[in-house]
């Protein structure tokens, strides 16, 4: 079988008999590919090698191409780098699932996307290091992977715009439709879409201010990507934040 080196980040992983996982991951070599891994979950087997699959890990691996392009297997699998803080912390570890729900909700595709790969990729390190602007983090995280999927606002935002999610542009009327953002949440989108990470925490919001933004976005991306509907997590990330 040809092998190939890559780095990935986990979305989602199934138990597959008595010992085995059926691991997905997006990948810098081939966009979403998905994995067997045989002999993780036995007790004679090298358990630690469990802990790399769990939700937005980042991993280095060495891959054997299956012939039919069904699944294909690890020949050497490691972490991608050290997470200090995010497998301990539980608002890390809840917004980490989010995400990797997110992207295995919407990420279908088998070819490589540089820029994509990239975002992620940093995102989680970003996450995993920052100490103020955690449950700010799951909406910058939403507010710019609109952008990489290929939809973002097509002009300028000023105060006291609407956003209006079916043409895509900000507007200075309430659009007359039932498609569009309060002015507080687009004002919100673009201060997301501007922010530099390091400054979350300069974002001041109540609970009921980032549950509304939340929905918000999810309207969003849900009239582009039905898919968006299907995440579950949403639930227990309102629960924590």
């Amino acid at each position: 079988m040809k092998s190939y080196k890559g780095r990935g980040v986990v979305l989602h992983s199934l138990k597959y008999g008595d010992s085995s996982l059926v691991v997905y991951l997006m990948t810098d070599v081939g966009g979403r590919r998905t994995y067997m891994v045989q002999g993780v979950r036995s007790r004679s087997g090298r358990g630690s090698k469990l802990a790399l699959f769990q939700p937005m890990f980042p991993v280095e691996f060495e891959g054997l191409e299956s012939p039919r392009r069904e699944m294909d297997r690890f020949r050497e699998v490691r972490a991608g780098f050290v997470l200090q803080s995010l497998p301990f912390d539980v608002r890390k570890s809840t917004v980490a699932l989010f995400m990797a729900e997110v992207l295995y909700r919407l990420v279908r595709e088998s070819e490589p996307n540089e820029a994509l790969f990239d975002f992620v990729w940093a995102s989680v390190a970003e996450l995993d290091a920052m100490r103020e602007g955690v449950a700010n983090f799951h909406l910058w995280f939403l507010a710019h992977l609109s952008r990489l999927l290929g939809f973002c606002p097509g002009n300028d935002y000023t105060p006291g715009d609407w956003f209006d999610i079916s043409e895509g542009l900000y507007t200075k009327n309430r659009p007359a439709h039932v498609r569009y953002m309060t002015q507080e949440s687009s004002r919100l989108l673009h201060e997301m879409l501007t922010c530099d990470v390091a400054r979350l925490g300069g974002i001041g919001l109540g609970r009921d201010q980032r549950v509304a933004f939340l929905n918000a976005l999810l309207v969003y991306l849900g009239y582009h990507l039905d898919a968006i509907n299907a995440v579950q997590s949403v639930r227990i990330l309102r629960e924590v934040f």
